[in-house]
């Protein structure tokens, strides 16, 4: 290969990288009622899976699983003010509808763009599904895969068997890391009994922690009736950093679970762009793309001992809008 072709190919690769990540927002979820995309890869469900039962399953009491702490303490402690100057500029060349950086352990603003503008965030509706989750469930609890959660649209595990139990942990890998609508719904109906009465307890949630412009329809997002607001999303990034089990997933790429399936192995690839990107000190959180909603995206990262948040909605471009803000801001100090 000659040393003018080798070099071309060098100054290339860092292209195709950042095209891969942007292409990944596309293939999370598809607009209501179309074809499902599974995304983990591994053989189809055995044969020998319990079959599912004719009666529906008695709804859950409230509240299951341990009980959060003081929501009014919570709140006081989480509060994202979008008051201020911003500490850096950036010029963004078609900048996303709404965005916000701001530092995860203390709250402060660094930049906004449109903070309380209420926009639709398709997938990163899950950030809520998730903390509710690992409040109010065990890691080892077995979830059984009902019907509801095989009739998904959108993004998904793809290999939920039906009528046999899954370690909650699992779903919760496949609900963070491919964004499965399956496992949401899945997860939604263990702990709720109904994906409808699960909605009710994120809406209340929200309501506790003063998200002011935040609402839900679904337990995934693939509905424009999930809407939020970059501040409300900054809030609930600042409560979910702060569960171990989130952040041990948010930051994975890749994972190799344990699965009731033929070969007994579920393979999981992520979506994060920071992540493939390898953005330094890239540590979360979580993509999300419908049509209406657009390309959205949380960032997290953790350099020299400081954590920096960065909300984007309806960006054309989180792969280079995310790394260029937080750049920025670390930058700043």
């Amino acid at each position: 290969m000659s040393r003018g072709l080798t070099t071309l190919l060098t100054a290339l690769a860092p292209l195709a990288v950042a095209a891969g990540a942007w292409a990944t927002f596309a293939r999370e979820e598809s607009v209501q009622g179309s074809a499902r995309l599974p995304i983990a890869a591994q053989a189809a469900p055995t044969a020998d899976a319990e079959p599912e039962p004719t009666a529906p399953e008695p709804a859950a009491p409230e509240p299951v699983g341990p009980v959060p702490e003081d929501a009014a303490e919570r709140a006081a402690g989480l509060a994202v003010s979008v008051d201020g100057v911003d500490a850096f500029h950036v010029p963004l060349k078609r900048p996303p509808r709404a965005g916000l950086v701001f530092d995860v352990g203390t709250g402060e603003v660094l930049w906004r763009h449109n903070p309380e503008r209420r926009l639709p965030i398709a997938s990163l509706t899950k950030i809520m599904t998730a903390l509710l989750v690992v409040d109010g469930a065990r890691p080892k609890e077995p979830v059984r895969i009902t019907q509801a959660a095989l009739g998904y649209s959108g993004s998904g595990v793809g290999l939920l068997p039906k009528g046999r139990r899954v370690r909650l942990e699992a779903l919760l890998n496949g609900l963070l890391i491919v964004s499965g609508n399956d496992a949401a719904i899945a997860l939604a109906v263990h702990l709720a009994g109904s994906e409808r009465a699960f909605v009710r307890r994120m809406n209340r949630r929200a309501r506790e922690l003063g998200l002011r412009c935040t609402h839900f329809a679904s337990s995934h997002g693939l509905e424009a009736g999930n809407r939020s607001c970059a501040r409300d999303l900054a809030v609930m990034t600042r409560m979910a950093m702060r569960r171990a089990r989130i952040r041990r997933i948010a930051r994975t790429e890749y994972a190799e679970l344990r699965f009731p399936i033929k070969g007994g192995k579920l393979f999981l690839s992520g979506h994060n762009p920071l992540l493939r990107l390898d953005y330094r000190g890239a540590i979360g959180l979580k993509t999300g793309y419908t049509n209406e909603a657009g390309r959205c995206f949380v960032g997290v990262a953790r350099r020299g001992g400081r954590t920096l948040g960065v909300v984007l909605l309806n960006s054309r471009d989180p792969s280079r809008h995310a790394p260029k803000l937080l750049d920025a801001a670390f930058a700043a100090g």
